[in-house]
């Protein structure tokens, strides 16, 4: 198997942009607001760019300090992101899901890095940052769901110990669905990356089953831990 990646010029890339070009055309005609999602792709691009970029820089260093400083941006950002959609203000929040995070998604990274894989050293940027940033954002995804289905919930009256079971099935059920639809509907990212370098799909089949493991594992955690901790700031809405 040919373990050479194909290297994509960028005057090639700017085909991928064509097909862009038409779904902002169909919004046009049919009088669609195109601004939000063409601000998306453009900010799309310059992230993506900026991140490849400073993991250059973070790959040359080699350095467990800047790698934990790394980490820890990306746990306070996901704590933040995470309450975007629930009512109850995020400072009174925000400890409780940076520490669910930091708890549920923390635990699965080390048990991924330094037991599935082994990593020597332990801090390896290749590997650390891009695991970390699965584990974290599925674990952010989970806790904004069952957060917000536990806010509603609420609302309907329904009582604390019944809303918590709802929520945590409803924060389960995406990275559920990807679990039964993995190798029937779609081949996720790990395994599609890794097979269009070159790796065998033999091997590229064992990571994306750790993958689905680590995600299903965080998700499940930090949205347990975040609607355990939370308990009395939605108990004393019932009371109101």
């Amino acid at each position: 198997m040919n373990n050479t990646i194909q290297i994509i010029p960028f005057p090639n890339l700017m085909l991928a942009f064509i097909p862009i070009i038409i779904v902002i055309i169909i919004f046009l005609k049919w009088g669609i607001d195109y601004k939000n999602s063409l601000y998306a792709i453009v900010r799309m691009v310059f992230q993506l760019l900026l991140i490849g970029y400073f993991l250059i820089f973070i790959f040359k260093y080699d350095s467990a300090l800047i790698v934990v400083s790394v980490l820890t941006i990306m746990l306070f950002a996901s704590g933040w992101i995470a309450l975007r959609t629930m009512k109850i203000p995020k400072k009174v929040l925000l400890m409780k899901a940076f520490c669910s995070i930091l708890v549920g998604g923390g635990i699965i990274l080390l048990v991924v890095t330094q037991g599935v894989l082994n990593l020597k050293p332990w801090y390896l940027p290749g590997y650390m940052i891009p695991l970390a940033g699965m584990i974290f954002a599925n674990a952010m995804n989970g806790i904004s769901l069952a957060g917000e289905r536990l806010e509603s919930e609420i609302h309907r009256n329904i009582a604390y110990e019944k809303a918590r079971i709802i929520a945590l099935k409803a924060s389960l059920i995406p990275i559920t669905n990807s679990l039964f639809a993995v190798g029937l509907v779609s081949l996720p990212g790990m395994m599609t990356g890794q097979i269009l370098s070159g790796v065998s799909p033999f091997i590229a089949a064992r990571y994306q089953i750790m993958v689905m493991c680590m995600i299903f594992s965080a998700v499940g955690i930090s949205s347990a831990l975040f609607l355990f901790l939370v308990k009395s700031d939605f108990t004393n809405l019932t009371d109101r």
